[in-house]
């Protein structure tokens, strides 16, 4: 990899290069940052590709919880952290959670990860399955559809 180019940004620097790095590259680029004269090493982030979006969902778990509370964010947030297919998906948005009908106990978990760019974070978890206790649950694909929120309950 060859940079053409570097220039600071607002919230960074952004390097232009011949070619895509690849996740090799990162700590060449890191070291170099660190080293130059007049930056703070210690203030300097660790490089990043460039990122995306994808759109997933979680189905089959309850709505309510044990202890007859609703499933909230916080705890999608806190059972995705100790389950090993999620170990290194970081969350774009905040989880969404709804009933999968008015009627139904089940619930359908709205999530946005962030991915890079050949989506290979996705691909590892659209229909996979994992147990949270005697429930299990199956994670989904699912459309970005622009302007349409698709969790009212995010938007209130």
């Amino acid at each position: 990899m060859c940079s053409k180019f570097i220039r600071p940004c607002s919230g960074g620097i952004t390097i232009i290069t011949n070619n895509v790095p690849n996740p090799s590259d990162l700590p060449i680029i890191e070291k170099y940052f660190k080293s130059v004269e007049g930056i703070n090493g210690n203030e300097i982030l660790s490089p990043r590709l460039l990122q995306s979006k994808s759109y997933l969902k979680i189905t089959g778990l309850l709505y309510l919880r044990a202890d007859s509370n609703k499933i909230t964010s916080e705890n999608v947030t806190d059972f995705m952290k100790h389950i090993d297919l999620f170990k290194n998906i970081s969350l774009a948005t905040k989880p969404c959670i709804i009933k999968a009908s008015p009627k139904s106990d089940i619930a359908i978990i709205w999530i946005d990860i962030w991915n890079n760019q050949n989506g290979s974070k996705a691909k590892l978890l659209i229909n996979h399955s994992f147990n949270l206790g005697r429930h299990i649950a199956t994670v989904r694909a699912t459309n970005m559809n622009l302007g349409v929120p698709q969790c009212y309950n995010c938007w209130k």
